[in-house]
């Protein structure tokens, strides 16, 4: 098949890569289950490595990054999917080393795929992807280890970025008091638009745990997307028997703590991964999402965006200046 589309395409050159818009051909996708066309993608902290070069996440280029993707079924050979189908991709090796949702076609397994579920619009998938469901995984490993919200005040870091926005906008929904520690000064987006109860500074937050093996119980229950200090400090504060759910790296992927809370307190470190969840469990979140835990103001939490738009946005996400969740439309 020979249709072109149009697609951000990463190219190295001399150990420089260079990002732009590009005409591709679907019989240079792999061959797979199912070819989609693609509706919308987003943008992802792991899509902006892939764009910037990083090899960790990226092996050879020329690519296309996103990894995040829904859309129609437009030729199956799975008994599980019709042509017509309205899907979701999320994981897995999309955007990595398979060709991504920042093209308008992509080529997957079928056991990559979901069945768009009722009460949630291609676009609405999209505005959760991997970071929504990143965020429904966390919620829900603490909700199934007991927590409920008369256990005392929740925190989440990384609160204006895609995973800690929707943590705490569901967390909000579900009844729970959040406090949010982030970076940036946007009290009204966070308190307003998320739901979020009070917000902590991040370089308070680190002065104010970091020197110490154990601090004063404050929450119940965390989500950390940040890792490093701002972790640490997290575990230092929690509750007797308190659970932190640990999804991101987006500071750095190292951990130096004090071993003190888990022994003194009985507290559980959580590692989330929604690369590999399996597709039971990715159902299961996914249709939390569509009704009980989908935020309130889901439609102001995110920035519909074009691929023309696409190389500036992956460089504010790169840099830790984005905030909520970037919607990439493709061309209808």
């Amino acid at each position: 098949m020979h249709t072109s589309f149009n697609a951000l395409l990463v190219t190295e050159k001399d150990g420089k890569f260079i990002k732009g818009i590009s005409q591709v051909t679907v019989d240079q996708l792999s061959e797979n289950d199912l070819l989609i066309k693609v509706s919308y993608s987003s943008i992802n902290f792991k899509d902006a490595l892939s764009a910037s070069g990083n090899k960790g996440v990226t092996r050879k280029f020329p690519h296309v990054p996103g990894v995040d993707a829904s859309g129609i079924v437009i030729r199956s050979n799975s008994a599980a999917f019709s042509v017509g189908d309205k899907v979701l991709v999320t994981g897995f090796d999309l955007g990595m080393n398979t060709w991504g949702g920042f093209g308008e076609y992509i080529s997957v397994p079928a056991d990559w795929a979901i069945i768009l579920p009722k009460h949630l619009s291609l676009k609405d998938a999209m505005a959760f992807g991997t970071a929504g469901l990143t965020a429904g995984l966390s919620v829900y490993q603490l909700v199934n280890a007991g927590l409920t919200p008369d256990k005392g005040e929740v925190v989440v870091s990384g609160a204006t970025g895609g995973v800690g926005s929707i943590a705490i906008a569901i967390l909000s929904k579900l009844g729970f008091n959040v406090v949010a520690i982030s970076g940036k000064k946007d009290d009204h987006y966070l308190l307003h638009t998320l739901g979020a109860k009070r917000v902590i500074g991040r370089e308070g937050f680190i002065a104010q745990y970091d020197s110490k093996a154990i601090a004063t119980s404050a929450f119940a229950a965390g989500i950390d997307t940040v890792g490093g200090p701002i972790l640490s400090g997290i575990l230092k504060a929690m509750c007797y028997g308190g659970m932190v759910a640990c999804c991101g790296m987006v500071s750095t992927n190292d951990l130096n703590t004090s071993i003190f809370p888990f022994i003194l307190r009985g507290i559980c470190l959580a590692g989330i991964d929604s690369v590999q969840a399996p597709i039971r469990l990715r159902t299961q979140i996914w249709n939390l999402l569509a009704t009980g835990w989908r935020p309130t103001h889901l439609d102001q939490m995110i920035t519909e965006i074009t691929l023309q738009d696409l190389p500036a946005k992956l460089d504010e996400v790169l840099h830790g200046q984005a905030k909520g969740r970037y919607v990439l439309a493709h061309s209808k």
